[in-house]
């Protein structure tokens, strides 16, 4: 798998890009030491697409990209064909909120997320994922409202980058886990042609939409056509997940480890209507992106599988058995989290039946 040498004295990469599939499978790496490591951090892993992070995701203000890293990102792409308006998925900060019902921190969201939508215009990137953010103690239409008014806002400020919203897991107030909440935002947006949906395979999983099997991938991208288009799907994030259906953690796991399962990965793999958009791994790392290289690898091997192929079963027993234990870990979490959430939704109930009885006994 692994690329050992390289030709003419130029560099070598641990993977072997494959420039012959159409899809552009890829994975989040590191940028450390100046933007342009990125592009050689993708072809490490052979990558055909890859996220990065434009500026420091912890903090809310880092130093602007100098001029001559912006040049050097931009001809290394070229130097190694990847096209900056549709292979690079830049992924916005954690911190950034533009539902924020608190003005002044919606105004500094909305600070930074301009920002990253002109870092990547600098650097000829043409999409921009981002997190939908959180209602909070609002109201939730004012939020999704709140959200369309600020990326109207930003279109109008930049001149091409599509950005790119994201399907959340459910957990508390955060928006955008419900395909509906995408749609109301898309239906505000004023230039559809810049706004577009990333579908995070994890994120489906934890909100309820089980994609785990044939049957259930393909009612869940019926409901999505159905719902938002299919025109308007910009990339996918792949990731399983570590905690069950319907549990509303955002766990990623590593493919095949989780409750996901290799299934909709090979349905992934050989989905024709997934081709020619950014399919970025996010999958757990412990500071070694190669992983993500043994993963990309994984994707093109079931190329061209079908789920009854006996290579592939036998995969897909062998990634079940190494992810096991956490998935009976992560059960018992979500056993123990359902039966508090009983236990109190009961105590809610008997106060009620209680205050009835009293009110009734006064009338």
């Amino acid at each position: 798998m692994a690329k050992k040498s390289a030709a003419n004295g130029a560099k070598a990469f641990k993977y072997e890009r494959n420039r012959e599939t159409p899809f552009k499978f890829g994975a989040h790496v590191g940028m450390s030491g100046g933007i342009s490591n990125a592009v050689l951090n993708a072809m490490d892993i052979g990558a055909n697409s890859f996220a990065l992070f434009l500026k420091s995701p912890r903090k809310w203000v880092s130093p602007d990209i100098k001029d001559e890293e912006a040049e050097k990102f931009k001809s290394l792409c070229q130097t190694y064909g990847y096209n900056t308006r549709t292979d690079i998925l830049p992924h916005g900060s954690y911190f950034i909120n533009l539902a924020n019902p608190d003005k002044e921190k919606e105004e500094k969201a909305f600070g930074s997320f301009l920002d990253d939508l002109k870092r990547c215009e600098k650097l000829d990137i043409g999409l921009y994922n981002f997190h939908p953010g959180s209602r909070l103690d609002g109201d939730h239409d004012e939020a999704l409202a709140r959200l369309a008014k600020n990326i109207n806002r930003a279109i109008k400020e930049t001149k091409f980058v599509k950005i790119v919203i994201e399907n959340m897991a459910g957990h508390g107030n955060l928006i955008g886990s419900d395909l509906q909440d995408i749609k109301k935002v898309i239906d505000m947006v004023e230039d559809k042609s810049r706004v577009g949906v990333c579908i995070d395979t994890c994120h489906s999983f934890a909100a309820g939409y089980d994609v785990s099997t044939e049957e259930g991938f393909t009612k869940f991208w019926k409901l999505f056509e159905e719902t938002i288009g299919w025109n308007y799907l910009s990339a996918i994030h792949l990731n399983d997940s570590k905690a069950p259906l319907g549990d509303n953690r955002d766990l990623h796991q590593k493919l095949g480890y989780g409750f996901l399962g290799l299934e909709p990965f090979l349905i992934i793999a050989n989905n024709k209507k997934l081709q020619n958009i950014p399919v970025v791994l996010e999958t757990p790392v412990q500071g070694d992106d190669s992983v993500y290289g043994e993963e990309i690898k994984l994707l093109e091997w079931l190329q061209g599988r079908s789920l009854d192929d006996p290579l592939f079963l036998a995969k897909k027993d062998e990634l079940a058995k190494l992810g096991e234990k956490e998935r009976a870990e992560q059960s018992k979490k979500s056993q123990a989290k359902a039966s508090k959430k009983s236990k109190v939704s009961k105590k809610r109930q008997a106060g009620n039946i209680l205050e009835a009885t009293i009110i009734k006994k006064i009338k």
